[in-house]
């Protein structure tokens, strides 16, 4: 795996987009079709979605999701980022304006049940004074990062979803922040704490879900992650050899998740 370690300053990030390979990789309809064949051979009763976080634990389940100010932040702090991108504001306004849209989208009844709108909607004025605190500080983090880059970058409408043809399954790619350059693109995903042993095949799973997102096929030529409280960088190349160790990756984890389901029921 051509993992790099850095630290995270503002040189170091420039050098690791900069030095990028310069020709992406592209999977075929042959790649996506073997890798189709490989998760319907691990069935399971209902549909599971798998992540980077999920390669990192080695298929263990954790708790059960909720919202929370913590869970919140990184999807209201990356929103608010965007928004500022076409209407400049303060942080805090822009998280206000984002809080403001998402509440009222719950009260117009155009959120589902157990969306973020419909939790915000429902939730206590002090949880939403947390909210606020935890987007805030999560926008201003990557605002900082962002002004660090020296190259053109955007802020993602959302993360990378693709769904397994006849699966049943759903893979999906954390991404903060785009960085273009003519026909290639750099990925750089941020998180909190700091990067463990398995952070390596987790940032490989995430260039493996999001070359197969891109409706071309085409992945990115680098994926940066930053754990900006350790203050460190990581980051994979999209070669072929990455690509597929990540699908052989996703596909263990989803093996180690049906065996720890039958643990569980046994």
């Amino acid at each position: 795996m051509t993992l790099l370690h850095r630290r995270l300053v503002k040189a170091e990030l420039n050098d690791l987009v900069a030095t990028a390979p310069a020709v992406f990789v592209q999977l075929t309809d042959e790649h996506r079709a073997s890798l189709s064949s490989r998760f319907r051979a691990v069935s399971v009763p209902g549909h599971r979605r798998l992540e980077a976080w999920g390669v990192e634990r080695a298929g263990r389940s954790g708790s059960t999701f909720r919202w929370s100010p913590s869970t919140a932040r990184r999807v209201l702090g990356n929103a608010s980022l965007r928004r500022m991108a076409s209407q400049p504001a303060s942080v805090r306004d822009a998280v206000r304006d984002e809080l403001g849209d998402q509440m009222l989208r719950a009260t117009s009844g155009y959120s589902r049940s157990g969306s973020l709108s419909h939790w915000l909607a429902s939730a206590p004025h002090p949880v939403i004074g947390l909210v606020t605190a935890e987007a805030v500080n999560w926008a201003t983090q990557l605002q900082e990062i962002s002004q660090w880059l020296e190259g053109p970058w955007e802020v993602p409408a959302s993360d990378a979803y693709y769904d397994v043809a006849a699966a049943r399954t759903t893979l999906r790619a954390r991404r903060d922040l785009v960085i273009r350059s003519q026909e290639t693109r750099t990925i750089v995903r941020v998180r909190s704490g700091s990067p463990g042993k398995s952070a390596g095949p987790g940032l490989r799973a995430d260039l493996t879900i999001e070359a197969l997102a891109d409706h071309e096929g085409v992945a990115p030529v680098r994926y940066i992650g930053l754990w900006p409280e350790a203050g460190v960088c990581l980051s994979v190349d999209g070669t072929m050899t990455d690509l597929r160790s990540g699908a052989r990756d996703l596909v263990r984890t989803a093996v180690a998740q049906r065996r720890h389901s039958a643990l569980k029921a046994a």
